[in-house]
């Protein structure tokens, strides 16, 4: 931690308290809330954790028999500075501060279970070839309103600060929609620069009270991974400062649209040129390879893209998101598109994963089976024309259900080469788990259906 980060909070007398967190495998912040004056305490290596705060469940339990925490007695890990910084919380009632960190084992190792730490060994196979992903994300959220426990129907959707008019209709790209949110919008970007985040533009999206948030491409994955992270906890923490609810659920509305977090990259080599640009409009055959390894990968890996109950909500045909493992030029229905742009913006735009999603998780299984296909030279095949959202016979189709996608990736040779064996292992039981879980439980809607009727 630098001295600059301390003269911060030296320099900012109000705040009282500082959170220090890491994200765990479902991608949800967890940690402690400890005194301005304990924070010294990250940089000498004296703020622990328990490893099992890494693995726990999307209800926020210690996953059930966890069978690493039941061998060691749930030993603590070390919390490491990341080399972020002090980041300025501003919404809250109370000006405070947050440390992001990751965990190491007591023999001060990397623990392994750890998701970002999975990303950075990624990263490493890529800088021993000499080249730097350079990565961005686009990410999709509903407004809803906080009065209701649940944005079940649209009528939860949010109302005008100005007018009052509820926003209950699609309004797409609608630059009014967004003026009426202008002191939501200037204070969140007030927040993304205060934390370091490198946000671009907003619009209103493909469903009632729904936005999109570009982030800037950086050209270090785990960076970009940290910054989606940060964004989704100070989008929901700047709408609730403002009396909204934000949600990344992949499908909070049936009939709507849902949230995808589409990723963005390119390949640098070591001086500074995009291997996947060779003067063409078709892109380099490092392109066309990378992107057959990620043809190759994505039934595979499609529980990275797609990690919970809700997600296979989104991932049906008819409902803007990809069903089939496709690729296109400049066509959006396609699971991987290649964007029309200048030579030297040369990229690679993967559309499958849902804003509900893990980005550490999301970037190791797309870099993975990227570097894979780029190393075996794979052939993509042909790409597609015309409207990709509707069943293909002549195309693989993603998993469209969890149980299967769960399958998929704990027997996926690749799954246990990208990811440490761990990892693998409590993640697959964690969604075995919460699987069990969902399967036990009976909807309102199949009372209504059934009770009285079959």
């Amino acid at each position: 931690m630098s001295i600059d980060d301390f003269g911060w909070l030296e320099d900012n007398q109000d705040i009282t308290h500082v959170s220090i967190g890491i994200c765990d495998l479902n991608g949800v912040v967890r940690g402690k809330r400890i005194p301005v004056e304990q924070a010294k305490k990250v940089l000498e290596g004296g703020l622990k954790f328990p490893l099992s705060v890494a693995t726990i469940d999307v209800w926020g339990e210690d996953l059930f028999g966890n069978e690493y925490t039941l061998k060691n007695g749930d030993q603590d890990g070390i919390c490491q500075y990341t080399g972020r910084g002090v980041l300025p919380v501003d919404w809250l009632s109370s000006p405070s501060a947050f440390i992001p960190v990751s965990l190491l084992g007591e023999d001060g190792k990397p623990f392994e279970a750890e998701s970002r730490y999975a990303l950075s060994l990624l990263v490493d196979k890529f800088n021993a070839r000499g080249l730097r992903p350079v990565v961005a994300a686009e990410l999709e959220f509903f407004l809803y309103d906080l009065s209701s426990d649940e944005p079940a129907a649209i009528p939860s959707a949010i109302s005008s600060p100005i007018s009052g008019r509820l926003f209950d209709t699609t309004d797409l790209m609608s630059v009014d929609h967004l003026d009426h949110l202008d002191l939501f919008l200037s204070d969140l970007h007030e927040a993304c620069e205060k934390q370091g985040i490198a946000a671009d533009t907003m619009v209103s999206e493909n469903a009632p009270s729904q936005y999109e948030v570009n982030l800037l491409h950086v050209d270090d994955p785990v960076r970009a991974a940290d910054d989606t992270v940060l964004f989704k906890r100070l989008i929901r923490g700047v709408a609730r400062k403002h009396g909204f609810g934000a949600t990344f659920m992949a499908k909070p509305y049936g009939d709507q649209a849902g949230n995808s977090m589409h990723v963005h990259f390119s390949l640098i080599d070591s001086d500074g040129n995009n291997v996947f640009n060779d003067g063409t409009d078709e892109g380099s055959d490092i392109l066309r390879h990378a992107v057959g390894g990620l043809l190759h990968r994505l039934s595979e890996s499609t529980l990275a893209f797609a990690p919970h109950f809700n997600s296979y909500k989104r991932l049906r045909p008819g409902l803007l998101a990809p069903i089939n493992v496709t690729w296109a030029y400049e066509n959006r229905t396609g699971a991987i598109r290649i964007p029309n742009s200048g030579p030297q913006a040369r990229r690679i735009e993967h559309r499958v994963a849902g804003a509900d999603a893990n980005p550490y998780l999301v970037l190791a299984a797309i870099l993975g089976a990227a570097l894979e296909g780029i190393d075996e030279k794979r052939d993509p095949g042909k790409p597609i024309d015309g409207w990709g959202y509707t069943e293909n016979p002549e195309s693989e189709s993603i998993p469209s259900d969890w149980g299967e996608a769960i399958d998929l990736f704990e027997k996926s040779d690749f799954a246990q080469s990208i990811f440490p064996e761990m990892l693998h292992t409590l993640l697959i039981g964690m969604k075995k788990y919460e699987l069990n879980k969902f399967t036990e439980k009976i909807t309102e809607f199949e009372y209504k259906s059934y009770l009285e009727t079959v």
